[in-house]
């Protein structure tokens, strides 16, 4: 066994050769296809006895001069399970509330707010983003923005939205000023899962109003809706963060937004938490309706300013928080609502969930009367394990919570005996044979079970992950896996003695025993232990 030593470097792709000996021609063959199939690189193969293989790597990784053979296409899975639903809420690490979904480049980004555990009264210091492709597994992208983002607020970091123009992203949000004083700030970033910064260094608009929503229509005039008790609304300027003429106040009447009963002060059902939106022509306001307990109401309109028709209950009063909040999207040919409930243990209505159910608008485009469910929405496609998947990617979990990684993004701690991690739809194909973790401990470690189905599912594999000397002192585990086969729900289920046991950064399967290819700060690395010494390693240089 021997790993050749040139590299080819460019800044158009990344590229490692390694030479393969004493190995099956068959093997070759089957090993670098599947190399190739599973990572989305590019290879080239010689020989029979001796292969040279090319890991390419990046945007014209077709444009290598040594190119012999060309696999573009994903690994196809071989079986398909029954279509797997989301589990509300879909969030349980945090108490999440007033979700705000984004559809941006073929994945739904949830901005929400977040209650502080053990709430008696609204405490929320900080925003959080999380993203999913298939609406079932959630991605935990931590707290991109905070109320220490904007040194002019000193609490009450509530609802708002995300919206995407000019290439960067604009969350106008609403927060209590120093003063006391509810406002509304617009933070700004490069990308959707942040870190936002203060655009203004002042509030954008503050008149005690509260929730922002925000539209651009089709001509490019950008609305910001807002407000409690009122409606309030401003043409935004092609910048977003300033607004032309004066502020707009909606004259809110029964026609356009219901009766409610008991509250002549009051006498239309809004009461907050506006979502504004355009679908086939027809403009939608989704609010919060009447008080307390809310439900959720809607009117359209043939202008983005009205005048607005009320249209009915999308969500009655329901679940054990006495506010809710709605946010509607189109995604992937599916319309999906979500909402916030307050049903994770100790939750109400200061510990709020976000959930989703999935609905279909009726010929005329009316909302249909959406309930709360556990279920919530179908997984869209399958989760590939032959990739890179984020440890704090989870459909349930228990007991563990996310944590900023010193390798970057978020990882999981709190793993303690007997806590999981459930990811839905894992599309296994024709079998799994090696699991790969990115794990780290201060203490002795302990053991991840990987489990189908359930917790107590058939168990394909046990890595046992020992103490690193720190809590995010990272290292890779390994370990071999049989039986993970079609498309299943998979369960990460953590055992071990004495307090947290460790940390859990990222993971991947491999279709070759003690084969794994992943990425690592930009570099895709080959990593081999058991094709009988057959495989040199080496490791891709930092081009990209």
């Amino acid at each position: 066994m021997q790993a050749a030593g040139r590299q080819f470097r460019s800044p158009r792709y990344t590229v490692c050769r390694l030479l393969i000996e004493n190995i099956s021609p068959l093997k070759i063959i089957s090993t670098l296809d599947l190399i190739a199939a599973t990572s989305g690189c590019y290879c080239t193969r010689e020989s029979a006895q001796i292969a040279v293989l090319d890991i390419i790597h990046g945007p014209q990784a077709n444009a290598h001069p040594s190119l012999t053979m060309k696999v573009s296409a994903p690994l196809l899975t071989a079986a398909l399970a029954s279509v797997a639903t989301a589990d509300n809420p879909i969030i349980q690490t945090i108490y999440s509330t007033d979700p705000a979904p984004l559809v941006h480049n073929g994945r739904v980004y949830l901005y929400t707010g977040h209650d502080e555990p053990g709430s008696t009264t609204f405490v929320m210091k900080d925003w959080r983003v999380f993203s999913s492709v298939d609406m079932v597994n959630w991605q935990d992208h931590g707290s991109p923005m905070s109320l220490a983002t904007f040194s002019w607020a000193d609490a009450n970091a509530w609802a708002g939205q995300t919206i995407q123009r000019n290439g960067k992203f604009y969350w106008y949000a609403s927060m209590r000023r120093r003063n006391g004083a509810m406002a509304v700030g617009v933070g700004v970033s490069d990308s959707p899962t942040g870190p936002f910064r203060d655009a203004l260094g002042r509030p954008l608009v503050e008149n005690w109003g509260i929730d922002p929503t925000v539209w651009i229509d089709d001509d490019g005039q950008a609305y910001m809706y807002w407000g409690n008790p009122g409606l309030w609304y401003v043409k935004l300027n092609p910048d977003m963060v300033s607004y032309s003429g004066d502020i707009n106040t909606v004259t809110l009447t029964t026609t356009g937004f219901g009766t409610r009963s008991g509250n002549a002060e009051r006498p239309t059902t809004y009461e907050e938490g506006s979502w504004i939106y355009k679908r086939t022509g027809k403009y939608y306001m989704v609010f919060a309706a009447s008080c307390c307990s809310e439900h959720i109401g809607y009117s359209t309109g043939p202008g983005p300013t009205g005048p607005w028709t009320y249209g009915g209950v999308v969500m009655p009063t329901q679940g054990s928080s006495f506010t809710n909040h709605p946010g509607v999207i189109d995604y992937q040919g599916s319309s999906y609502f979500f909402y916030h409930n307050g049903a994770l243990p100790g939750g109400g209505g200061y510990t709020r969930s976000v959930c989703v159910e999935p609905f279909t608008y009726g010929a005329n485009g009316s909302i249909p009367v959406i309930n709360m469910s556990k279920d919530g929405a179908p997984q869209v496609g399958n989760l590939n394990p032959y990739v890179r998947q984020e440890a704090e990617t989870i459909a349930w979990e228990s007991g563990v919570q996310t944590e900023p990684c010193s390798e970057g993004g978020m990882n999981v701690l709190s793993i303690n005996n007997g806590d999981y991690i459930k990811v839905k739809g894992v599309a296994f194909g024709s079998g799994a044979k090696s699991f790969t973790a990115r794990v780290s401990s201060a203490t002795s470690g302990g053991k991840i079970e990987v489990r189908l189905n359930s917790t107590g599912g058939t168990l394909v594999g046990t890595c046992n992950v020992p103490g690193t000397g720190g809590w995010q002192t990272w290292t890779n585990v390994n370990c071999a896996v049989g039986g993970a086969t079609g498309t299943r729900d998979l369960f990460f289920r953590f055992t071990g003695a004495g307090g947290e046991l460790f940390r859990f950064n990222w993971w991947q399967f491999s279709q070759i025993a003690g084969l794994g290819l992943y990425c690592y700060r930009g570099s895709l690395t080959a990593v081999s232990s058991s094709l009988r010494g057959s495989v040199a390693k080496t490791v891709f240089a930092d081009e990209q």
